[in-house]
């Protein structure tokens, strides 16, 4: 009874962990030799028999018999008047077969071994959830807002693998409450302690790229490809696509008719700003169409030192740099290239930084990342554009313009 007593939950871990009966029985077998080692020193001489279908269990103990006060070692060894009180007619040399009884083992063995079979299942089960989700790295997964906390928010999936989405990998306009359904890439999973990590991300650039794959018939089926994908989450990205049928357009049919297959991205994105452009290896076209809607006079590329300086009619920067500039760093990114832009026509300007004596560092800063770095790119701007710009104050904005204005223009 106490083998059954013992063992009466191994279907239930193999229907539940859904573990095979080979795997089962491995597991089974070594955490009795683990409990054998620790009794009897040694297990080689142990035979284990498990039926955990039935939650049957037999051990048996292997012994030779030995002329009796000539033992050495009980565990392998027994003397011929043990031996033959277990059947009479054995004799010196004979091996002896004895069931082992798990009471034998003692009560706190037993507890340790149910503790250390549960152990090795969770063990088991770990491993298992490790491999599935290593395969599903880079694809889309769907889990459930389980738990939401400062710095993470907690999902579950539908099998209750419990998956985390760090702040950071989160589109800053994301908000989920409790029970929402969360869509996703798997970003990573790594092994800590025993427990596998499963990070979602919803910020990075091939969650974008696997949305074109699920939303755009034509990218899933190969024959638009997305070439490259670069993002600021919840602002804008860039997307390049090619196609290698030339009776395909593959901006036109990313994008569909008035925008109708790119809503559902874009809404998905949290209203995310996304560009699709035409993918050319030529590397002066591909700049220009990366830096659209604004239109070039003319480049200089340093393929060396993979610079770009880019030569623009004054009405035509604000275009190219964007919005706090997510524009020209996003032309970069997805071209590789550094841009530089250069107001055509535009002579005799002066660098901001010429007035750090008058104006403070951080409001120098913050007009650069809108790619104005000059007196006149600054004062050609209109004080209400700017405020939807940056982080200026209306008035912070007119004092500056003043002091150029004064400094600059006499």
């Amino acid at each position: 009874m106490e083998n059954l007593a013992l063992i009466e939950s191994f279907s239930e871990f193999k229907d539940d962990k859904m573990i095979d009966r080979v795997t089962l029985m491995a597991i089974l077998e070594d955490v009795f030799r683990s409990a054998l080692k620790r009794k009897y020193g040694e297990d080689d001489n142990f035979d284990i028999i498990i039926n955990p279908d039935k939650g049957d269990l037999e051990i048996w103990r292997n012994r030779v018999v030995v002329a009796d006060g000539e033992v050495e070692d009980d565990n392998s060894e027994i003397s011929l008047t043990e031996a033959r009180k277990i059947e009479p007619d054995y004799e010196v040399g004979e091996d002896v077969a004895e069931e082992v009884k798990l009471i034998q083992l003692g009560r706190r063995a037993i507890l340790a071994l149910r503790q250390n079979l549960i152990s090795k299942i969770h063990e088991h089960d770990n491993t298992n959830i490790f491999k599935h989700f290593k395969e599903l790295e880079g694809e889309l997964y769907n889990a459930e807002v389980h738990h939401i906390r400062h710095r993470a928010i907690i999902l579950l999936d539908d099998d209750g693998n419990e998956i985390i989405m760090p702040k950071d990998r989160q589109i800053p306009s994301d908000f989920f409450r409790k029970g929402e359904s969360v869509r996703g890439i798997i970003e990573s999973v790594e092994l800590r302690g025993n427990k596998p990590n499963i990070i979602l991300s919803r910020t990075s650039p091939r969650f974008l790229e696997k949305l074109f794959e699920q939303e755009i018939p034509e990218v899933f089926d190969g024959v638009i490809t997305v070439k490259a994908v670069v993002r600021e989450p919840g602002e804008k990205a860039k997307v390049a696509v090619d196609s290698y049928d030339d009776r395909i357009d593959p901006v036109g049919a990313c994008v569909g008719v008035k925008g109708s297959r790119i809503h559902g991205i874009v809404r998905e994105l949290g209203n995310e700003n996304i560009d699709v452009i035409n993918w050319t290896a030529n590397t002066q076209l591909y700049i220009g169409r990366a830096l659209s809607p604004a239109k070039i006079v003319s480049m200089v590329i340093d393929e060396e030192n993979k610079k770009v300086e880019v030569r623009l009619n004054p009405e035509e920067v604000s275009k190219a740099i964007g919005r706090r500039g997510h524009n020209i760093r996003l032309a970069g990114k997805l071209t590789g290239y550094e841009i530089d832009v250069i107001r055509e026509g535009v002579e005799e300007d002066v660098e901001l930084t010429e007035f750090s004596d008058e104006i403070e560092g951080w409001i120098i800063e913050e007009l650069s990342k809108i790619g104005l770095d000059t007196a006149k790119s600054v004062l050609e701007q209109d004080v209400d554009d700017l405020v939807k710009r940056t982080d200026l104050e209306e008035e912070t904005i007119v004092a500056l313009m003043n002091i150029l204005k004064s400094e600059f223009e006499d």
